[in-house]
């Protein structure tokens, strides 16, 4: 079974957003800034059926 880059590469990126979304949720909700905090949480939502089908993607290469 051969990876590509490309695919691993995407999933790094996705993978490195999906931290910095995490981070700063925790840091907008320290600050009791709770509408930016469902906003970064939802975009988190939203990155792992990208990851998915991603993995999906590639898997069949």
């Amino acid at each position: 079974m051969k990876r590509s880059y490309r695919g691993v590469i995407l999933l790094c990126v996705v993978l490195f957003l999906n931290i910095i979304f995490t981070q700063k949720a925790i840091h907008q909700y320290y600050f009791e800034n709770y509408t930016a905090t469902v906003i970064y949480a939802v975009l988190n939502l939203v990155l792992f059926p990208i990851a998915l089908f991603i993995y999906h993607k590639e898997k069949n290469v």
